[in-house]
Parts: C-alpha cells; sequence; structure tokens
C-alpha cells in the first residue's frame, strides 16, 4: 500500500482525535478500558498535543472507494527538547495493518528525530511486543535493549516493556 507521513496540521488535530478513539478501542482488552460517561475512552495524553515538545504524524493512503487520501495512522511524540524520544502512541487503522505499513511509518516517525528513542508498550499486547521489535531491530540492528518497568500507580498490573536505544 502507497502511503505519505506528513506532520499534524494545527487543523487536522480533529482527525487524530477521531482515530485516538479507534486506538484506545484497539487497546481496551489490553488495558481492560471502558470509555467514560461521554462515549469517550481516555483522552488526557493527546490533549498534551501539540506543544513544543510534542509533535504527532498522520500517515495518508488512497481510499479504496474514492482514491482520496485517507488517515490511516497516527504518531504522537514526546520529548523534542530532551536527550531522548518517546514514541508516546502509535496507530494503524485495522484495515492498513499486515502489509508492512506500520513498520515503514514507524521507521519514518523515528527517521525524522536524531538521538535516543524509547518505545513503551504494554505487557499483554502480543502484536505490540512482536512489531516494535522488529522495528527496532529494522531501525538501529542490535543497538537497543528491552525492559520491563512497573506501571506508575498500577501494582496490580504486569509491568510496561521499554525498548531503548543503546
Amino acid at each position: 500500500m502507497t502511503f505519505s507521513v506528513r506532520p499534524v496540521a494545527d487543523d487536522q488535530w480533529p482527525v487524530v482525535a477521531w482515530l485516538w478513539q479507534d486506538f484506545r478501542h484497539d487497546l481496551a482488552s489490553v488495558v481492560h478500558g471502558f470509555p467514560y460517561a461521554d462515549g469517550r475512552y481516555r483522552h488526557e495524553w493527546l490533549d498534551e498535543y501539540p506543544s513544543p515538545d510534542r509533535c504527532g504524524y498522520l500517515a495518508w493512503a488512497p481510499h479504496p472507494n474514492t482514491g482520496e487520501d485517507a488517515p490511516v495512522g497516527f504518531a504522537l511524540v514526546r520529548g523534542l527538547d530532551t536527550t531522548s524520544r518517546t514514541m508516546q502512541a502509535f496507530f494503524v487503522v485495522p484495515a492498513a495493518r499486515r502489509d508492512g505499513l506500520g513498520r515503514r511509518f514507524a521507521r519514518d516517525v523515528i527517521g525524522r528525530h536524531r538521538g535516543p528513542w524509547e518505545i513503551p508498550f504494554q505487557h499483554d499486547n502480543a502484536a505490540a511486543t512482536t512489531f516494535w521489535r522488529a522495528v527496532a531491530s529494522a531501525a538501529w540492528g542490535e543497538a537497543w535493549t528491552e525492559t520491563t518497568e512497573p506501571v506508575p500507580g498500577k501494582p496490580h498490573v504486569p509491568p510496561d516493556h521499554w525498548i531503548r536505544t543503546t
């Protein structure tokens, strides 16, 4: 699938907000998440964007019915003003998965920001484990490590995994 990656424009954050709900729905079974009374999933991370130390990207691909560009994924990066970038959120719509678009999208975003990287993901998210290990190997060869760390304030859940460049 052909696609392009573009920084989120000021007027495109509502597009990310729509995709964010799909992202949180996708994670709901992993994090045991319910929508709140207004029907939306938690979104406090998204509310921190845009910001001088954070940015977002949208992946666009031709819509199969209309041919016009349609958003097929987003990436949120924080830590632009620190020593290490963090992939805070990453999502590709289910219909665009399985052909390598996600890996190419992730590598594109990583390539836009030099320096050390951190990529956290949930222990119970088997697809993310496979995905991020493959992305890390493609992006950095053997120059990365994976650790587990307790989730702050949630001692009852399995620790998160963190991939970090070395």
